[in-house]
């Protein structure tokens, strides 16, 4: 992670304390240890664009995202890219690797620009194993993250594109509590794309005809569902949508 980065060192601890305590990974943790958290965590700004962690990379360290997104994504030696998430605001990613000591198993972006709180794994291992409570919420995350792998191998052999497309709206819609009535999804055709594995032209084409249907409305760089029951209807039956 570029060393360049860094917030204001300045940023008081009842602000740290503030946030992390709404984070809803660390929010049951006991006062002491919230305050022993705060003093292992240190406050990042990086821009729009700039790597994070790249695939292979020693997982020293965890990450809870406080404003902005951050894209987990893998390439090929082609040129071809997958998103694997997006993790946006009260989510943590880069624990696979601090638990487990192997390197990073993707590439970790900053899809806007991102406010971070960073935890150094030397910190954090003690630190788990001190906080039953955290550890089983870690437990709980790491079930959720293959639960949403499986759905996506799922989706990609099982669905076909309508199917595949309705179901990453979807998902993407209900990991950021939205409804129907604020369905604002910040991300572009290119990158909906490179999530469900088809073309831009593809998703682009199936877009525009739900938009007719005011299923979605298209706007510059992000995706509004206006009709998440018809997505969900399509979804579960697998029809083409077309």
């Amino acid at each position: 992670m570029p060393q360049d980065k860094a917030g204001d060192p300045r940023q008081s601890s009842g602000n740290k304390l503030s946030v992390l305590r709404k984070h809803p990974i660390f929010a049951d943790l006991e006062p002491e240890a919230l305050d022993q958290l705060c003093r292992y965590a240190k406050h990042t700004l990086v821009k729009r664009g700039a790597t994070i962690a790249a695939k292979g990379d020693a997982g020293n360290n965890l990450f809870a995202v406080i404003s902005g997104t951050v894209k987990i994504s893998s390439s090929s030696p082609d040129g071809r890219n997958a998103i694997l998430n997006l993790i946006g605001p009260g989510e943590i990613f880069g624990e696979i690797a601090v638990l487990d000591g192997a390197p990073r198993s993707a590439d970790a972006t900053a899809n806007t620009n991102c406010e971070l709180y960073v935890i150094d794994r030397r910190d954090f291992l003690p630190f788990v194993k001190s906080q039953p409570a955290l550890a089983m919420k870690f437990i709980e995350l790491l079930c959720a993250r293959l639960r949403w792998t499986s759905q996506q191998v799922e989706q990609v052999i099982l669905q076909n594109l309508p199917g595949r497309l309705a179901s990453a709206l979807l998902g993407l819609t209900e990991e950021r509590k939205l409804d129907s009535g604020s369905g604002t999804l910040a991300i572009t055709q290119q990158e909906i794309s490179e999530m469900v594995g088809m073309t831009r032209e593809s998703i682009n084409k199936q877009l525009r005809a739900w938009a007719g249907r005011n299923w979605v409305r298209l706007e510059h760089g992000a995706i509004v569902v206006l009709d998440i029951d018809a997505l969900r209807e399509l979804a579960e039956s697998g029809l083409d949508g077309e």
